[in-house]
């Protein structure tokens, strides 16, 4: 437990002082500043590309978890291989452009190659692999663009990734497997060194390269989670409500309205509400909804007293209705 808590504090201090690094040299010139434009939620001109941080920290603890025997070679191969792939996609991105066919096949097979490592997609309720394989490329592919849609606004994809990779840890421990958190508990520590200089009002922001590798880790987590018991599957898609509720009813208005979803925009609910209320207000109150509504859920789920199914249609839908009113995927003036 001692070496695990001081690698934590390692991975934490990396993160911290590798953003520093990343935000010194970043305001050394234009190219790595985002400047404000008509679909920013920002103002000022802010450093990007700090996610590289997280992204290293990460994968300096894991591969201590592994030459440790903490996390095993297979979780280890899928986590780092797929993250280091989809990381090095978005750096390219951050710098310059790629565009999304490109990334969306790098998307695929970083997907492909995390299912493949971690055994494949779970066993769940007598579904074929093949079925299994179908639902969850796609399934991982989203979550990973979703989390990057949602890195929008200060601290919010950063505090979602403490959130769930701390609540993740915490669903193991409550299925009797605790020592096989620490993945989570590496993540969570290297997205919390980032979040010090994210926090609002933010210093840097974490870029594509940051918030992808972050969404198909959290993906993985949770199918790592499901191969050990498969109620925990259930219990990480109520963790993820907030992003996945918002970042899909905002989709799914503007495919109906005709709109080309891969354009930039600043329909989602989280940054309607930003412009009313704040940054710090709205990522506040999406960690609260995280912490009081979602993780308690999920918490019932992973010990058997509920039902998946009614436990995540009761989840999502004050979510649902709370995005709609806020304006997910309103037309914008």
């Amino acid at each position: 437990m001692i070496g695990l808590l001081l690698v934590l504090g390692l991975v934490f201090l990396a993160a911290w002082g590798l953003t520093g690094c990343l935000r010194a040299y970043a305001l050394r010139g234009e190219r790595l500043l985002d400047v404000p434009n008509n679909r920013s939620s920002h103002t000022d001109p802010t450093p990007r590309g700090g996610g590289v941080a997280i992204v290293l920290a990460a994968l300096g603890g894991m591969l201590w978890g592994v030459m440790a025997g903490r996390i095993s070679l297979e979780e280890g191969a899928a986590l780092g291989g797929a993250g280091l792939a989809v990381a090095a996609i978005g750096f390219l991105d951050d710098h310059g452009h790629v565009a999304a066919r490109w990334r969306l096949g790098v998307h695929f097979l970083a997907a492909g190659w995390l299912m493949a490592w971690l055994g494949g997609p779970p066993s769940l309720g007598g579904w074929s692999a093949s079925w299994g394989w179908l639902l969850g490329l796609p399934a991982l592919v989203w979550l990973l663009n979703l989390t990057n849609f949602m890195d929008g606004i200060d601290g919010l994809a950063g505090g979602e990734a403490v959130f769930a990779g701390l609540a993740g840890a915490a669903l193991l421990a409550a299925a009797g497997l605790p020592e096989r958190a620490d993945a989570s508990l590496i993540v969570a520590a290297a997205a919390t060194g980032f979040l010090v200089w994210n926090a609002p009002p933010a210093r840097i922001f974490m870029g594509d390269a940051g918030s992808g590798f972050l969404g198909l880790l959290l993906g993985g987590l949770a199918l790592q989670a499901a191969h050990l018991d498969g109620r925990l599957l259930w219990a990480w898609v109520i963790l993820l409500g907030v992003f996945v509720a918002d970042a899909s009813f905002t989709l799914l208005r503007r495919l109906l309205r005709g709109e080309r979803v891969y354009e930039a925009h600043r329909s989602h609910a989280y940054q309607w509400a930003a412009r009313q209320h704040g940054h710090r207000t709205v990522t506040l109150a999406a960690m609260t909804i995280n912490l009081f509504w979602l993780f308690p859920w999920a918490l019932a789920v992973a010990l058997g007293a509920f039902s998946p199914l009614p436990a995540i249609l009761v989840a999502y839908l004050p979510l649902v209705a709370l995005v709609w009113r806020l304006g997910a995927g309103r037309a914008e003036s």
